[in-house]
């Protein structure tokens, strides 16, 4: 359809009437002396007779011609300018972004602000107290009882310095032995600041993933905390918990440095505590 329309468009634009040859033919059908018989006088007037005649017959086929080539223009005029149907509109990338839900749209995030810094990672022992220990706020620095009790029910326990310890490092340990099974299960060591005491790590002989584990220092003393998760279980036998700490060089003084420890179990509960060795 559209290549007919464009053929019918160029012969519309390249016809031009021979108005010259048209006249031509108008005044040979006029004047008899236009024709190639004019000296025969006969003739003559039987071609001005025919002439006469036919003039009406010319002129009605001249308008007719007129007629019919100004029907064919509009004809095609009205061809060429008809108005082609417009194409579906395509939907805009804006458009179709608008027809997303919102719930299916990723949420944004937040621009970080000028010289803000992503949080770093927990250090290792982090002195930051877990949901499940109880905060200092909740849970006071427990003050030094008077004496030691290194025995009591199922448990007995005993604090010594590591042998390896050296001029500027020291690892406290706190042994204790069950019978029964516990249930329940709080461990704290505390080391005094006597100058540059420092935590450097700690670890235990039951399963790490038993406890909750804080270190943290609360009234000049730095405190190590084992406290065993609900559900889980402290089997019958002997134990460690020990914790690690840097201090001034020369040596270091743990004689006020103790220890505390306070159990459950199926038929009750039991508490023990004590000092450390005094060392040169």
């Amino acid at each position: 359809m559209d290549d007919l329309r464009r053929q019918l468009r160029e012969a519309a634009e390249a016809h031009r009437p021979d108005r010259e040859r048209m006249l031509a033919r108008i005044e040979r059908g006029i004047d008899p002396s236009a024709s190639p018989h004019a000296s025969d006088p006969a003739a003559g007037r039987h071609r001005v007779r025919r002439g006469l005649l036919s003039w009406p017959r010319m002129t009605l086929a001249g308008l007719a011609a007129t007629a019919a080539l100004a029907v064919g223009g509009l004809a095609v005029a009205a061809i060429v300018q008809r108005p082609q149907t417009p194409p579906a509109p395509t939907p805009s990338p804006s458009a179709t972004a608008s027809t997303v839900p919102p719930s299916a749209a990723p949420e944004a995030l937040p621009a970080p602000t000028s010289g803000s810094r992503p949080p770093s990672a927990p250090p290792r022992h982090s002195a930051s107290p877990s949901p499940s220990a109880p905060s200092s706020s909740a849970r006071p620095t427990a003050s030094r009882p008077p004496g030691s009790r290194t025995e009591d029910g199922p448990l007995w326990a005993d604090g010594s310095v590591d042998p390896h310890s050296t001029d500027s490092w020291a690892q406290s340990n706190v042994t204790f032995k069950t019978r029964e099974v516990l249930t329940a299960l709080t461990v704290e060591l505390h080391v005094p600041q006597t100058g540059g005491v420092k935590d450097t790590g700690h670890w235990q002989t039951p399963a790490a993933a038993d406890f909750t584990v804080t270190v943290r220092e609360e009234g000049g003393v730095l405190v190590y905390r084992w406290v065993l998760k609900a559900g889980r279980t402290v089997p019958v036998g002997q134990h460690v918990f020990a914790g690690q700490y840097g201090h001034d060089a020369g040596g270091r003084d743990a004689g006020g440095d103790w220890y505390r420890i306070d159990a459950a179990t199926a038929g009750g509960r039991a508490s023990v505590w004590g000092d450390f060795a005094r060392t040169s």
